[in-house]
């Protein structure tokens, strides 16, 4: 299988146009985390559905759902329509006052979230939501230190990227940010050297104890982590480990801050991922789902202990397009069209029929594959030169030569009409909430023939040679 058209794609067929968009991309788009000179930006003509195609006519599998964040979808009618619909109305407001759309969201949102956190604060996005969440705990507790987990990413910006725990804080890490960070439950690939996930969760509370204990209990503000983490590599949690995290965060007044901006919104099948967990945090950060990202979303849902904070005193803190009625009036028609179309259920479903059976298939099959995780259209397939060593395929953090073997399983999929999603020795499987049944298997078979390649570089592939 090769990418390959149909109707809409040969709509937009139209070489010349993709080489001038792609001509003004270079000329003058400053991309993320990239050396500039080094990428080559596919220009997209066009998406709807799962579905994205280029102005060469090649239709793609969409398995990373933008940025783990269209839910429903490209082109869902419903949130097209419903902006349409804002900007004939009211495209724009300040955030001062009480707006139509703003309030429907935000009544919306806190129906679902968890316990009592029943005010929202609107942010532009994931990393705003963040930095804010933060700035509460601090001020709700008076207290200057933040923990988090080291495989974690939190957002690019000033404190989010500090919290963070991969990578991508290296180069902006100011070691004054007042944050620390601790090993979480991973057993994969256990820092503790657990032979459970009973001994996994029991032995990483007993590492954020000691943590918090040499830190010192009264400096510190909010535990931050997200409720599975996601770019970092899926990794649900034990059963009882966030249960746990609260029980530590209560004994000492810390704030729990669970971080929801890529699990939320159906993405594990549930509207949050702490629903899975039945844990209720003292803040909950979201974005990307909350309106598909057709318009840039975010926010933290407040407690009403900290709401109380600042009953009579200002929070000190505030954005132009806090709750911009655009973005308000998408999160609006998506979470309505979630309900009304059980999408929420239809990702739960999804992952445990197709996605998760499938994948374990692949792994039984691909010496590549050591491990797979993950649940609802939340997935991660962990790739190995060998699986009893449990050594990745290629090392932390690997680029150039050292990243071929990722880079030849990524191009494998793009030629089979998949577009993966790949970070360091894993990809994942994180196609649209709305993901058919068909389209979830076509995935899989893209999948199946990529990891063949990525097969080529295991150590029984040496051995064999």
């Amino acid at each position: 299988m090769t990418p390959h058209a149909d109707l809409h794609a040969d709509r937009y067929a139209d070489p010349q146009t993709g080489a001038a968009v792609k001509a003004a991309d270079r000329a003058h788009v400053f991309h993320s985390w990239s050396a500039q000179g080094l990428i080559d930006p596919l220009a997209v003509a066009g998406a709807e559905g799962s579905y994205f195609w280029d102005y060469d006519g090649n239709r793609y599998l969409d398995f990373t759902s933008g940025l783990v964040y269209t839910n429903v979808g490209y082109q869902h009618p419903k949130i097209v329509a419903a902006i349409q619909e804002q900007a004939g109305k009211l495209a724009t407001f300040a955030p001062a006052f009480a707006v139509e759309a703003r309030s429907e969201a935000a009544r919306l949102i806190a129906e679902r979230t968890p316990g009592d956190l029943d005010k929202i604060f609107f942010t532009n996005g994931g990393a705003e939501a963040v930095e804010n969440a933060i700035r509460m705990a601090r001020l709700h507790t008076g207290r200057p230190k933040v923990l988090s987990a080291y495989r974690s990413y939190h957002g690019g910006t000033a404190t989010a990227i500090n919290v963070t725990g991969d990578p991508r804080r290296w180069a902006s890490d100011s070691g004054t940010a007042g944050v620390v960070h601790f090993w979480g439950p991973f057993r994969y690939r256990s820092p503790f050297y657990s032979a459970t996930e009973e001994e996994e969760c029991a032995r990483a509370l007993t590492h954020l104890q000691d943590t918090i204990a040499f830190e010192g209990p009264g400096t510190i503000a909010a535990i931050v982590l997200e409720t599975i983490p996601g770019t970092a590599g899926i990794m649900p949690p034990p059963p009882g480990y966030l249960a746990g995290v609260r029980e530590i965060c209560d004994r000492y007044g810390i704030v729990f801050v669970l971080d929801e901006v890529m699990a939320g919104f159906g993405r594990t099948g549930a509207w949050f991922a702490a629903d899975h967990y039945g844990v209720v945090p003292d803040l909950l950060t979201f974005a990307k789902g909350v309106n598909s990202g057709y318009v840039p979303l975010g926010g933290v849902a407040i407690s009403g202990a900290i709401a109380e904070t600042f009953e009579t005193r200002p929070y000190p803190g505030g954005l132009t397009y806090s709750g911009h009625p655009l973005a308000c009036a998408a999160a609006v028609a998506t979470i309505n069209a979630m309900a009304e179309e059980g999408v929420v259920e239809h990702a739960a479903r999804i992952g445990e029929t197709v996605l998760g059976p499938g994948l374990r298939e692949l792994a039984e099959r691909h010496p590549s594959v050591g491990e797979v995780r993950g649940l609802g259209v939340f997935w991660a397939l962990e790739l190995v030169r060998d699986r009893d060593t449990r050594e990745p395929l290629v090392p932390y953090n690997a680029s150039g030569e050292a990243n071929a073997p990722m880079a030849a399983f990524a191009a494998a999929c793009k030629q089979n009409g998949l577009w993966p999603f790949v970070n360091m020795n894993r990809t994942h499987a994180v196609p649209a909430c709305t993901v058919s049944e068909a389209e979830a298997k076509e995935g899989l078979a893209a999948l199946d023939a990529a990891l063949a390649v990525a097969d080529e570089h295991t150590t029984e592939a040496e051995t064999a040679r």
